[in-house]
């Protein structure tokens, strides 16, 4: 064999090896991509809703008005929760709703007035469920899930 013969070879082994690299890169990088467009999806999913109550002679009316419920949905008086809250009675991070370990969890994030579920104090996180009535200031929210 002649020495072009030889270096041409070399020169098709590097370029298939170098191709091959490159696949190997994009298959990486294309796996990477899906594993985090589902880690964002799972985040944006809804998972059902809080509709707002409110108190009207004595008796609890719906308002119409409903927020989508998220992984981890944040109610309070201040503009970046999840579920922001026009009552004075609300702190600026008030509670947090959480899905953790397949059940829905109520946290009250050390507010002032604190949090009630179904008129009860919620002192420490507690498991919620359909239909519970979580109580923010003057605000009520019930819980509505989707089926699963």
């Amino acid at each position: 064999m002649t020495t072009e013969i030889i270096l041409l070879l070399l020169r098709c082994l590097s370029g298939l090896l170098l191709t091959g690299v490159l696949v190997v890169l994009f298959l990486a990088m294309w796996r990477d991509f899906r594993s985090a467009a589902g880690v964002i999806e799972t985040r944006r999913r809804t998972y059902g809703r809080l509709v707002v109550i409110r108190e009207v002679d004595g008796h609890e009316v719906v308002t119409g008005e409903t927020h989508p419920l998220l992984a981890l949905t944040s109610l309070g008086r201040s503009p970046t929760n999840t579920v922001p809250i026009n009552d004075h009675f609300a702190s600026s991070e008030h509670a947090l709703v959480a899905m953790r370990g397949g059940q829905w969890w109520l946290e009250d994030r050390n507010s002032r007035n604190g949090t009630t579920l179904n008129d009860l104090p919620v002192t420490e996180p507690v498991v919620i469920t359909q239909g519970d009535v979580i109580g923010i200031g003057q605000m009520k929210f019930r819980l509505e899930l989707e089926a699963p």
